[in-house]
């Protein structure tokens, strides 16, 4: 599964080709996530593991008071985020990791992060940095991916590999490794982060749209993801089958222009 040193090279290449397809993947999932970390009188605003930007910009327009900086440790990412809000005074896209990064004179009042938190080594060290350079009363609010059981485009494609290899359980860095609300908890309190809650929240992870969702979904789970980490591995008559059966998959999840899947997620808030 995808770690911070593979966000730095050709994964990272790979997601930011594809920011206007992930962006919709997670759009129902951002709305939710945005309604929670948004508020009265935002001033300084960290957006962890920004990725193409979508949060950052969303902040950057809804309070245009407000300094937002987002911080990825994938220059390719931070390219096409730059290149998006390209328009907006309020907003900046630095290079660094979120564990060490500071910059004198800011210290965010709201911290916010769509699935960017779960890479980090040594999480506890991680969060502890950012409650340290987080203003007095801060919020932090992210979200992270619950179980892949509860992810079928994760564990249904798991599936679909010869084997029918499952996913890794929560535990060291990846997509999985905060689905444990109780391993989360203690991270944060560890931390110094207090009045910490769980909201499961549900969502539509749609992976393909248009006239053939299926082959838009196709060419999506084909360049990032659990799918195109497994073609990747196989040979050429096995990987031949495997995407056979997944296109096979995503029909049986299509519904008239829209391949989706259920998603599950924990939006996680918590204070200074």
């Amino acid at each position: 599964m995808t770690d911070a040193s593979e966000w730095k090279g050709g994964v990272g290449r790979k997601w930011a080709n594809e920011w206007r397809r992930t962006d919709r993947s997670f759009s129902g999932l951002t709305e939710r996530l945005l309604g929670r970390a948004s508020g009265n009188g935002l001033s300084h605003v960290l957006d962890i593991g920004c990725g193409a930007g979508e949060l950052s910009l969303a902040i950057a327009r809804g309070h245009p008071q407000s300094q937002v900086i987002g911080i990825d440790i994938s220059e390719d990412l931070l390219s096409v985020a730059r290149v998006r809000g390209a328009h907006l005074g309020n907003v900046t896209f630095e290079h660094g990791d979120a564990a060490v990064w500071c910059k004198d004179s800011f210290r965010p009042d709201r911290l916010i992060s769509r699935h960017g938190v779960m890479f980090f080594p040594d999480p506890v060290a991680a969060f502890t940095h950012l409650h340290a350079i987080s203003a007095d009363n801060a919020g932090l609010f992210f979200s992270c991916f619950r179980s892949p059981t509860e992810n079928p485009w994760a564990s249904g494609i798991a599936s679909l590999q010869p084997g029918g290899k499952q996913p890794p359980p929560p535990g060291g860095p990846g997509p999985f490794a905060f689905a444990d609300k109780d391993h989360v908890h203690a991270i944060l309190n560890a931390a110094g982060w207090r009045e910490i809650e769980f909201e499961p929240f549900d969502y539509a992870y749609i992976a393909g749209y248009g006239d053939d969702p299926v082959e838009d979904a196709l060419e999506y789970l084909s360049t990032i993801g659990p799918a195109a980490r497994v073609m990747a591995e196989l040979g050429e008559t096995e990987k031949a089958a495997f995407i056979d059966r997944l296109r096979g998959y995503l029909h049986d999840h299509r519904s008239g222009k829209v391949v989706a899947f259920p998603g599950a997620a924990w939006i996680v808030s918590a204070m200074h």
